[in-house]
């Protein structure tokens, strides 16, 4: 059964509706506030927007812009207000000398003359959906909270009357503590603009209150593109429950399906820990090659990397990833963390497995996507969240943590590894006077995993495992020793020298 109500006003914002589930209850009167610059004037058009799409008539009510500039606010998005009835009541003769008079307070004669002007434009179009934009105007002109307070019931009621719904804006001028129009409004919608000290600006909004209607809590994400608002909503990981197979799969790589014990289980997540350099990002791609070549779909985030980097490298160690990216299986999209918003990269995540059918997700690197995140607890939280999500699809995931330093005490920015289900250790060590390299699994909660260390080691012709080897101490100080010359350690010249 669907989680929506189908007899619903849409918003217009696919994200929005999903918040609240479906979208608003009609002829209501709803409060819309945030400050100046978060979104306001552009959620509202949309509404109406949407509203006129489905045949209904729509009327925008402005207080404070000009018609002009609402025009030029839907031009940057591409957008044509025909058939949309814009009603300015600043007109330009209202500021004149001629207008001015002594008898009466000036707020007592264009407080009514602004109330009668909107219930008389209303009384004419008999709109079913109308904006009002903005209360600050309203505020002003009533001098006091008694008087504004009744001159918006008076409004709700008259609007109720000719079952319109409308959206009240509001910019935030009055004190923060005056709840009144909360109280007068059935539902309310905070907006939020956030400024980082580095990067592009961040918006979130909240459904502060919505009677009747079950909701999503909390704060999501949403961004203003060419096109209108798009809401990122809260990733709720339950939601998202679906049947799978859990049999193993396998990473391609003999030597590594017999470390983890016996491959990959789907829905769960694997963290490859370990100095830069190492091998941690060929280790994730050559797991995922596997799966493109089963005809699996596969997503790959990259952080740390230039995308141009990844795919000559990846092709020079005979893992050319070009044609998965062409015939559409593989979508590698490149992160900027300064311009994107948590919210925003679970939507991508989500988006990549619901829309793209992925199996695969690999997160490149989490050193990177820390930084996009305003706390450590957003982190672990958002982290867990989406790892769950991914869970509950079936996907098989991977996480890249990088460690400062290549040997000796190496430490990592955040401890991630109890929400992993699979661990990779990868260090480097030195034998016979040469570096090396080595792999380990230190948990795995799918399977008996290998407890041994083996070599590996990476060349044109791409990743390979060695056999287990015994002689090593010091692994997990991250300076790995091996201790004596033997056969187990993998011939140091590559195929083309052996031939």
């Amino acid at each position: 059964m669907s989680r929506y109500d189908d007899n619903r006003a849409t918003t217009g914002i696919r994200g929005l509706d999903d918040v609240l589930r479906g979208g608003l209850t009609p002829n209501r009167l709803y409060l819309v506030e945030g400050t100046p610059g978060s979104g306001k004037t552009t959620l509202g058009l949309q509404f109406l927007l949407a509203g006129i799409a489905e045949g209904q008539s729509g009327l925008y009510v402005t207080l404070s812009e000009t018609e002009n500039e609402l025009r030029a606010v839907a031009a940057s998005h591409g957008w044509s207000l025909d058939g949309l009835e814009i009603f300015e009541m600043a007109d330009e003769g209202d500021f004149g000398f001629d207008q001015e008079q002594s008898l009466l307070h000036s707020s007592d004669v264009e407080l009514g003359e602004t109330v009668r002007g909107i219930l008389e434009r209303v009384e004419q179009i008999d709109p079913r959906l109308i904006i009002l934009d903005s209360l600050s105007e309203l505020r002003l002109l009533s001098q006091s909270p008694l008087r504004y307070r009744r001159q918006i019931m008076s409004l709700k009621h008259h609007f109720a009357r000719r079952n319109c719904t409308v959206l009240m804006l509001d910019d935030r001028t009055a004190d923060p503590g005056d709840l009144q129009l909360h109280s007068l409004a059935h539902g309310v919608i905070s907006l939020e603009q956030l400024a980082s000290e580095f990067g592009s600006e961040r918006r979130r909004l909240r459904i502060v209150k919505m009677r009747g209607l079950k909701y999503d809590g909390g704060y999501h994400d949403f961004s203003i593109e060419r096109g209108g608002l798009q809401v990122y909503p809260r990733l709720v990981a339950a939601d998202h429950h679906e049947n799978f197979s859990s049999v193993p799969i396998s990473t391609g790589l003999p030597g590594l399906d017999a470390l983890l014990g016996d491959g990959l289980v789907p829905g769960t997540n694997c963290l490859l820990s370990g100095p830069a350099g190492v091998g941690k990002t060929t280790t994730a791609v050559r797991c995922m090659l596997s799966a493109l070549q089963r005809g699996e779909s596969a997503a790959y985030f990259l952080f740390d990397e230039r995308l141009a980097t990844l795919m000559q490298r990846c092709k020079s160690l005979g893992m050319d990833l070009t044609p998965y990216v062409e015939n559409g299986q593989l979508t590698i999209r490149q992160i900027d963390p300064a311009e994107l918003s948590p919210g925003q990269f679970a939507s991508a995540v989500r988006s990549s497995v619901e829309e793209h059918g992925a199996k695969v997700v690999a997160i490149d690197s989490l050193n990177a996507y820390l930084h996009a995140m305003p706390s450590d607890t957003y982190l672990m939280l958002q982290m867990h969240e989406l790892l769950s999500y991914l869970a509950q699809r079936g996907i098989v995931s991977f996480l890249i943590v990088g460690h400062h330093g290549i040997a000796g005490d190496l430490r990592v920015d955040i401890d991630i590894s109890y929400l992993a289900d699979t661990v990779m250790l990868l260090r480097y060590f030195e034998a016979e006077g040469h570096l090396r390299k080595s792999i380990a699994v230190i948990k795995t909660r799918t399977s008996d995993h290998e407890r041994s260390i083996r070599e590996f080691r990476i060349d044109k012709s791409g990743m390979s495992i060695g056999e287990p080897i015994t002689d090593f101490s010091g692994i997990l100080t991250g300076s790995p020793v091996y201790g004596r010359r033997n056969d187990d350690l993998m011939n140091l010249r590559s195929d083309e020298d052996d031939t």
